[in-house]
Order: structure tokens, then sequence, then C-alpha cells
């Protein structure tokens, strides 16, 4: 078990350094790092686009989910290949579909706060507001508010990572501070 939490504290402090390391570069460069994420979300989107073109031909299935899995297949090659080929335009559009999507939600939460079936009223309200504040927020600005969002994700990172290489250490000294071997031996 020693040997476990030797290695573990390593690992922890590690991963923290990791994490502050990529926190302060997504921070000093959110250009580039919202960048890599489009990239990367835009890979995605193509290999998804690829299995559901596979499901299109897959045996045993109707017409119906033919048709949707060629419609999500078109929708994911055309999103996939946007955000690779425009990137920095996929970001802000995202933003903008992501602050849109925040302008609704806020709004039906706001709605549904007023339902006799809601128990968390002042909850539901909280929700609504923050929900209708980041909307705005990103749809009033989309370009800057993917650079902002780029500089959190950099900011929660190094934060994590503090926390993590504080948790390695104190483990670490957790471990100097026990017995060595507090299991009784059979006696022989």
């Amino acid at each position: 078990m020693g040997e476990w939490l030797s290695l573990s504290w390593k690992i922890l402090v590690v991963r923290g350094v990791v994490g502050v390391v990529f926190g302060v570069l997504a921070m000093a460069w959110p250009e580039l790092t919202i960048l890599t994420l489009v990239v990367i979300w835009g890979i995605w989107a193509l290999v998804d686009a690829a299995m559901s073109a596979s499901a299109v031909f897959a045996s045993g299935i109707g017409t119906g989910p033919r048709v949707v899995f060629a419609l999500i297949a078109l929708a994911g090659l055309i999103a996939g290949l946007f955000a690779l080929l425009r990137p920095g335009v996929a970001a802000v559009t995202i933003t903008w579909f992501l602050g849109i999507w925040l302008l609704v939600r806020g709004v039906v939460m706001l709605v549904s706060a007023f339902s006799p079936s809601t128990g968390s009223r002042g909850v539901v309200l909280l929700s609504a507001a923050l929900d209708l504040l980041l909307g705005v927020l990103l749809v009033a600005n989309p370009g800057r508010a993917a650079l902002d969002i780029a500089w959190v994700l950099g900011l929660v990172a190094v934060i994590w990572g503090v926390a993590l290489i504080v948790i390695g250490l104190l483990t670490r000294n957790a471990l100097k501070d026990a017995p060595a071997d507090p299991t009784p031996q059979p006696a022989g």
C-alpha cells in the first residue's frame, strides 16, 4: 500500500504541474487555445459523420432511420469541414449558438419558475438569470466571448493544477509521518 501512495503523490504533483502549464499557456494564447479546441471538435464531427454514414449502410434498419443517419452524417461532414477549414469563424459561430441556446434556456427556466409545480422557485429564477446573463454576453460579442472561454478554461486548469500539487504534497508529508508498516506480523 505504501508503494501505491508513494506513486500516487508523485502522479498528483505531475498532473498538477501539467494542469498549471496548460492553464498558463491557454491564458497566454487564448486564440490558439480556442482554435485548437475548434479543430479537435471538427475532427470529432468528421469521425461522428463517418460513423453515422456507416450506419446508413448497415443491414436491418428501415428507411426512416437510414434517412436520419444520412442527415446526421451530412450535418457532421459540413460542420467538421467548416471547423477545420475556417476555425476562427467556427469558434465565433459556436459561441453565438451557445449564447442563443442560453437565452432560450433562460427564458424557458424563467417561465417555468412561475409554474405551480416548481418547488424551488428561487433556485430556478437564479438559474434563469445566469443563463440569460451569459446568453446576452455571448451573443453580444461572440468573438471576444470565445477568447474569454479559453481564458476561463486556462484559469480553471491552473486552479485545479495547484490543488492537485497541494494534495500531492500533503499526501507525501502524510506518508513521511506514517509508521513504516502498521499491519501486525503473524507470530512465527
